[in-house]
Parts: structure tokens; C-alpha cells; sequence
């Protein structure tokens, strides 16, 4: 396991099971640095955890990694220390990352235009499609 990291990303705190959601989604099976993934590892916070680190710095959507699991914290790493340590959350609005499914949003039609949802229910983890009201999931993102 990737023990050491001088500078790169830690994704701690990932509900169990969802870290392969994330590592598909940022693409590191292409990455040539290395990647420590860990899968249901044992938590005081959590009963189980998974957790990525990734020996690069590297941007990343945190609205997106907040729709997948708002409980995430994200550690950047530089020069062997954290150097920031970033609480996700479910984003009031996010753009293209939602797709809305209804045949008659305006989105079906007119592709070009941005598919926008806003934060309806921060419980229940829905959005609603700013253009004809349809609600989404949070599972439902690109």
C-alpha cells in the first residue's frame, strides 16, 4: 500500500463501496502515478471506509465528488504534510452533471442547453431540473 505521500490527494471518509464510483470517475486505471485504493477499511468514524490516494496533485470537482458522497473529506498533500483539508457537501446547483430524463424538458430537444439542477431536498439527496421541474437522484449523475 501507498504508505508515503510527498505531494498528492488523500479521498478519505468514503462510504464503503462507493470508492470505485469515484476511481472510475477520475479516470486513475489511465493515471501513470501510483494509486493506493482501499476498500472497506476499518473506521472509528465509519464502521467501514474506502479510501483513494493518488501520489499527484490533481484537479478535481468536488460538486460531483459531493453528489457521490457529501461525507468525503479530500487531504491535500505537499511536501510530505496535509495541507489542506476539504469537507465536501451537496452542492445547491450544479450543471451538467445531473441529466434530466423527461421527454418533454426542453433538454431533450435543444441539446446544446446546459442541463442545471438545483438542490430540492438535502435529506433525501434530490435535485430539481431547472428548466421543467423534474426530479432527480444524486445516483443519477454522469
Amino acid at each position: 500500500m501507498l504508505a508515503h505521500i510527498d505531494n498528492g490527494i488523500v479521498i478519505d471518509h468514503i462510504k464503503a463501496g462507493q470508492g470505485i464510483r469515484i476511481f472510475n470517475w477520475l479516470g486513475l486505471d489511465k493515471t501513470p502515478h501510483t494509486v493506493a485504493f482501499v476498500v472497506n477499511a476499518s473506521s472509528c468514524q465509519m464502521e467501514r471506509k474506502d479510501m483513494i490516494k493518488i501520489n499527484k496533485t490533481m484537479d478535481i470537482n468536488f460538486d460531483i465528488l459531493g453528489l457521490i458522497d457529501p461525507n468525503i473529506t479530500v487531504n491535500i498533500i505537499k511536501n510530505a504534510k496535509i495541507s489542506e483539508k476539504i469537507k465536501l457537501f451537496l452542492p445547491e446547483r450544479v450543471e451538467n452533471v445531473l441529466i434530466c430524463k423527461n421527454p418533454r424538458c426542453i433538454t431533450s430537444t435543444e441539446t446544446y442547453i446546459p442541463h442545471v439542477f438545483h438542490l430540492e431536498n438535502q435529506e433525501l439527496r434530490t435535485y430539481r431540473c431547472e428548466y421543467c421541474d423534474e426530479i432527480r437522484s444524486t445516483g443519477d449523475f454522469r
